[in-house]
């Protein structure tokens, strides 16, 4: 075979198999052999390049908000004007929060849970002055006894406009409450059938004669005021109370959390002034900034009237509700009591046929006023001089129950608990006067008994009751000057620390605010 030059072929190519490229030898200095044609650079892929925008983003706030000291400075102050606006919020909201509750307090709670108190008592009061009527009006008007008469007119009066006034605020306070509403709608119109009944009674009662039906009437009357009257009373002194309980744990509440709140966000803004005036004296060789180290002085006294408003609210709350309160609602239960019983005196000698009944429930009141286990009339006095003896000796040995002992078991104020010991003293006394009218009517002196009864001559069962009342209004009074105090204090606290705080924080933002103006400044 004729080989020809530039044709020359590789033996081992066979037949069909595809031509190999042809090496070119490259020429000196060449970087190597290479493929022929054209070659192509592959560009980046969209996710690449998304990657590198982010970076390239993050990179530029980084040098925009912290990377240099200009940025740096103007985050501090961001964090310390944002930190200071939520701290002036906080407090701010807490503060009017504060005033609301003692409103709430003053003018609300305790008011109406006070009226449902006075109406139970305004209401024994009234029964009781009825059957004191009766008592002394002699055969229509003959045999009368003036001075008895002529008092329980006058008492029957007042309580019945105290009843009406009562019942008003009552009906305002009921509002929004459905169940209160029904109670005080109920109450007024039984009360109107209790008054038509006692205006019918003493009408019958002026007539010669008339004694039977005047004593149908009263019973009437009477058994209206124990089965209707008297409960429903009872039960809107238990609902407003346990409203206003209500209101005061929420308060409370909400006054802790308050607290830690402001607390915390103070504790923040005192660590970001502190970061600041740190970063400042490391990055302008000073040892301090002025303005920042009085918005730093402004925040810390912040926190501090701050956190004393709100402790000092959270305290007076407390005292207001629960050492004062608590006694003021006892007393008054234990005050209208009283005065059941005390009508419970005259009914037992009006209506011999109720007798029985009428010493039982003297008993019962007794009992609920100071508790003596097992008890009876003829032991009472012996029981009662036993156990207040034992609490002479040590005032942890209270063997006895009842609103005096809630009372006992709350002293708080001073002067409270020697005023208590005259209420149970004078009680005491006004017990052993009952055991006398019971004996002067089981020896057939009828007429003595009501006038040792109804009398207001000194040493009468009349006069004892009065001097009984008048302790138990000193330890009301006393608990009750404690409440209106700490409503007082509480509303004080607030109004006068509430401004400076807001004051200091004002000052702590634009001091801190004019301290890193001069820096700042140097960067331009």
């Amino acid at each position: 075979m004729t080989l020809t030059a530039g044709s020359a072929q590789d033996p081992r190519t066979e037949e069909g198999a595809p031509p190999r490229t042809a090496m070119v030898a490259p020429r000196e200095g060449s970087p190597g052999p290479r493929r022929r044609g054209r070659s192509r650079t592959a560009g980046p892929g969209p996710g690449l390049r998304l990657r590198r925008q982010a970076e390239a983003a993050s990179a530029a706030l980084h040098r925009r908000y912290w990377a240099t000291v200009p940025a740096r400075l103007r985050l501090l102050r961001a964090a310390t004007l944002l930190l200071t606006a939520t701290l002036t919020t906080v407090l701010l909201v807490a503060g009017l929060a504060a005033l609301g509750t003692w409103s709430s307090v003053a003018d609300r709670d305790a008011p109406r849970t006070t009226s449902a108190a006075d109406l139970k008592l305004a209401l024994n009061d009234m029964d009781a002055q009825a059957a004191n009527i009766l008592l002394s009006n002699g055969d229509a008007g003959k045999g009368r006894l003036q001075t008895p008469y002529t008092k329980a007119l006058g008492f029957y009066g007042d309580a019945r406009r105290e009843i009406g006034h009562d019942l008003r605020t009552l009906s305002v306070a009921a509002q929004g409450s459905g169940a209160d509403e029904k109670t005080v709608e109920s109450l007024t119109d039984d009360f109107a059938e209790y008054q038509e009944l006692i205006g019918r009674a003493l009408e019958n009662d002026g007539h010669p004669g008339g004694r039977p039906a005047a004593l149908a009437d009263y019973r009437r009357a009477t058994d209206l005021l124990r089965t209707r009257l008297l409960p429903a009373a009872d039960s809107l002194v238990s609902s407003n109370d346990a409203a206003f309980d209500t209101e005061y744990v929420s308060a409370r509440s909400t006054l802790s959390a308050q607290f830690v709140t402001v607390f915390a966000l103070g504790v923040l803004l005192l660590t970001v002034l502190g970061v600041l005036q740190w970063y400042l004296a490391r990055s302008f060789r000073r040892i301090l900034n002025p303005g920042v180290l009085a918005a730093t002085v402004c925040a810390l006294l912040t926190v501090i009237l701050g956190s004393r408003m709100l402790s000092a609210s959270a305290d007076h709350l407390r005292v207001a509700r629960h050492d004062a309160f608590d006694s003021v609602v006892a007393l008054s239960r234990a005050r209208a009591v009283a005065y059941d019983a005390n009508a419970d005196e005259s009914r037992y000698l009006l209506d011999p046929q109720r007798r029985g009944q009428y010493a039982d429930s003297f008993l019962a009141k007794s009992q609920a006023l100071y508790g003596l286990k097992g008890a009876t009339l003829a032991t009472y006095d012996a029981d009662l001089a036993t156990s207040w003896q034992a609490y002479e000796t040590d005032h942890h040995d209270l063997r006895f129950t009842g609103e005096f002992r809630r009372e006992l078991d709350n002293i708080t104020f001073p002067g409270e608990r020697a005023a208590a010991e005259r209420t149970v003293e004078t009680y005491a006394v006004y017990q052993r006067d009952d055991r006398r009218i019971r004996a002067l009517l089981a020896a057939g002196k009828e007429r003595a008994a009501a006038e040792f009864c109804m009398g207001w001559d000194p040493d009468t069962s009349n006069a004892h009751f009065e001097t009984w009342m008048a302790a138990l209004d000193k330890v009301s009074g006393i608990n009750s000057a404690h409440f209106t105090s700490s409503v007082r204090d509480g509303r004080s606290t607030v109004n006068d620390l509430l401004p400076w705080a807001g004051g200091l924080l004002a000052a702590a933002a634009l001091l801190s605010l004019l301290g890193l103006r001069p820096r700042l400044a140097e960067f331009h």
